[in-house]
Order: C-alpha cells, then structure tokens, then sequence
C-alpha cells in the first residue's frame, strides 16, 4: 500500500506537470519556434508516459503489476516511440539554439537511428505483451536509443563550450543522468525488482530538461 500511495502520488504529479509544462510552452505565443518545439517535446513526453504510467497505477491498486502484463506492455511500447520522438525534437531544438548551418550528417544519423530504434521496437519478439519478456530484446532496441543519447550530449557539449550558453549549460548532464539512471533498468530491473526505483531519478531528469525550456518561456 504504502508503494501505490507513492508511485500513485509521484506519477500523478509528474504527468499533470509535463503537460501543463507543454501545452503552455506549446500555446502561449510567448519565445517563438524555439519554446514551441520545448511545448511539443514536453506535451509528448507526458502523454507518452501516461500510456505506461496510468495502466501501472491502476494495477498496482487492483492485483498488482504481474496482473495486467498485457497493458503495461502496450504503455512501454507507446513510451519507447515517444521517446525516440522526444530525443528528436531535441535534436532540432539544437539546430535552432545554436542556429546550426549544414552538417546535415548529424540529421542523417538521427533519423536513421530515430528509425532503427523505432523498427526494433516493433518486432513481435519483443513480446510486449508478455509478463517476463526477454531480455536480449530489451538490450538490442535500447543500443540506438543509447547512441541517440550521446549523440546529443555530444553535440550539446560542443555548442555550450562554444558558446558558453547558460540557458542549456546542464543539458549534457541531464541527459547523460537521465541514461544513466534508465539503463541499469533495462538490465536489471527482471532479477532485481529495487532496481526498477532508478526510473524516478530518470523521471526527475526528464523534467530537468522540461525546466530548461519553461525558463526561456518565461523570460520571453
């Protein structure tokens, strides 16, 4: 009991916030293009997440998680693709901040890897539906995902030592964290349930990064 309370708690608030967060950013005619590509990410990441995270909220209050393997695995599946999604607008909202001309090589890699992740993603062997599905699945349509991940740390990096921009100077580690946080779950979350507790740090990161564009909307 004192689980679903929290989880219960935690994921309301988390969701309500994002939202809010993106529908504002994405609606409110304030910091042009820049803060509507934050809004839409935003809005994304918690209507994403709600497909996972309100299926888990209402087993963990009627007969626990093992019970409605079938729905949480759907949410994991609509959270993989959003996220993928959400990584790619953030690659654009790169391009935009740092007014990035060219280098077309690093769109090309994006998509192809957005695409990679999102084709993985779909296979039956992944076995969504499935209560204990398999872990080799779970790694190999992560190891894209992986890569999107330093892919835009790296380039953020770049640009913010260039630059010194301090609207974004914590993104790289936002997003490393958030990886960081996410990717001991994927291995090992099945054999060591406590691991799974890793995913409200990665939340908080992800919120983290939902911040960094509130504050341009609000200084707009």
């Amino acid at each position: 009991m004192p689980q679903a309370i929290a989880e219960t708690l935690f994921d309301i608030a988390y969701l309500v916030l994002v939202i809010t967060a993106g529908v504002r950013m994405w609606r409110g005619g304030r910091g042009g293009s820049l803060v509507r590509r934050f809004g839409v990410m935003a809005a994304l990441l918690g209507a994403g997440d709600a497909f996972h995270l309100l299926p888990r909220v209402y087993a963990l209050w009627s007969g626990g998680v093992d019970a409605h393997a079938a729905a949480l695995g759907v949410g994991k599946l609509v959270t993989s693709i959003t996220m993928t999604v959400f990584y790619v607008i953030l690659y654009y909202i790169w391009r935009e901040r740092y007014h990035i001309k060219g280098e077309k090589h690093w769109t090309a890699a994006m998509w192809a890897l957005a695409a990679l992740r999102g084709a993985l993603c779909l296979l039956p062997q992944n076995r969504w539906l499935d209560p204990r599905p398999p872990l080799a699945f779970g790694i190999l349509r992560n190891l894209p995902f992986a890569a999107i991940g330093v892919l835009i740390i790296v380039l953020f990096a770049r640009e913010i030592k260039k630059s010194g921009d301090p609207a974004f100077r914590w993104m790289p580690l936002a997003v490393a964290l958030s990886f960081a946080f996410y990717l001991p779950v994927v291995l090992w979350a099945e054999r060591v349930p406590a691991i799974g507790m890793l995913m409200i740090p990665k939340t908080l990161c992800y919120v983290w990064i939902v911040g960094m564009g509130w504050k341009l909307y609000k200084q707009a």
